[in-house]
């Protein structure tokens, strides 16, 4: 059903609300009949989630039965919502923000990134009926570099910008694969001193007033402060091409990342660029990211194509 023929109806379970208005869960509704299993996406809201596209895609690729919907749940009904899935007839799903630590605290049991990043992104269901949470963000963002920035695990010291909750799955890829130092730039130093904490002493943190130090440090750079929203008072022209970042302290040879996707070109990869730098997008780690759940909940490891990618790129580039 597309988005613009959609008219909200609070509490219809298994439909598609394009901007979260309302809950689409409800735990007294029969689940609506599906062949194959039932996978699910929830977040609040979760109508921007790229997750349907992806898994959707693979199911018509191995030709398999089952389905993957969006899921809208606020925060005050996320408890009963995990409580009940097996009763809605879901073998697994993923959760988007906010929901990401309810659902570390709603599992039975935790893999160990999950544990490690202190957040569930992931669900299935064990043949005991226990339910597992699992977090795949730190393997997709690892997958998503092997891909597209051979030779990244070589690093010996990274410099990660940001400390917010991405940053923990980050930091937690550079250690298992290896990276002998990371450090941590945040314009909150205790945000920053939290992770070093949590992560242990190859973890380092480092003020915004150390950036251009810390830069000249890396081999590699990873990028994981959002990109704000645009300001509905900007009056500035479209015309006007902001300054991109410096990253002249960078070395030559310096490898740089992004782990944010939309624009793909983000300021960070721009003037890594225009340095002549290798670098990546963040479209990688959705993908790959992925790759787990689908092949526990129905059965298939499915892989990232150049064809799966483009379709995603078109969707950005179109604004859907």
């Amino acid at each position: 059903m597309a988005d613009a023929d959609w008219t909200p109806k609070p509490y219809v379970s298994g439909a598609e609300r394009p901007r979260g208005e309302g809950s689409i869960f409800d735990p007294n509704v029969t689940p609506a009949r599906s062949d194959g299993p039932r996978a699910f996406v929830t977040g609040w809201p979760v109508w921007h989630s790229r997750s349907p596209a992806i898994h959707r895609s693979w199911l018509k690729e191995f030709g398999l039965p089952g389905s993957y919907e969006r899921v809208g749940v606020p925060p005050e009904e996320i408890g009963e919502f995990l409580k009940t899935l097996r009763r809605q007839g879901y073998v697994g799903g993923n959760v988007t923000i906010p929901h990401k630590l309810a659902a570390l605290e709603a599992v039975s049991r935790r893999d160990a990134a999950a544990e490690a990043i202190g957040a569930v992104n992931t669900i299935w269901f064990e043949k005991s009926g226990r339910m597992v949470g699992g977090n795949t963000d730190a393997y997709g963002f690892a997958a998503n570099l092997d891909e597209r920035l051979p030779g990244w695990a070589d690093a010996e010291v990274a410099t990660v910008l940001g400390a917010g909750g991405a940053s923990r799955a980050v930091i937690f890829a550079l250690l298992k694969r290896g990276v002998k130092q990371v450090r941590v730039v945040n314009r909150t130093i205790e945000r920053a001193e939290e992770l070093a904490a949590r992560f242990g002493p190859r973890v380092s943190a480092h003020a915004e007033s150390e950036r251009k130090a810390q830069l000249a440090a890396a081999d590699l750079l990873v990028n994981a402060v959002p990109i704000p929203a645009p300001d509905p008072d900007d009056e500035t022209p479209d015309w006007f091409e902001p300054r991109l970042p410096d990253l002249s302290a960078l070395r030559d040879g310096a490898l740089v990342t992004d782990i944010v996707y939309v624009p793909l070109m983000t300021p960070i990869l721009a003037a890594a660029a225009e340095r002549g730098l290798r670098q990546c997008d963040g479209l990688g780690m959705l993908l790959h990211q992925a790759v787990p759940g689908f092949e526990r909940w129905f059965g298939q490891r499915p892989e990232v194509s150049e064809t799966l990618r483009a379709r995603i790129v078109t969707d950005i580039e179109n604004g859907v």
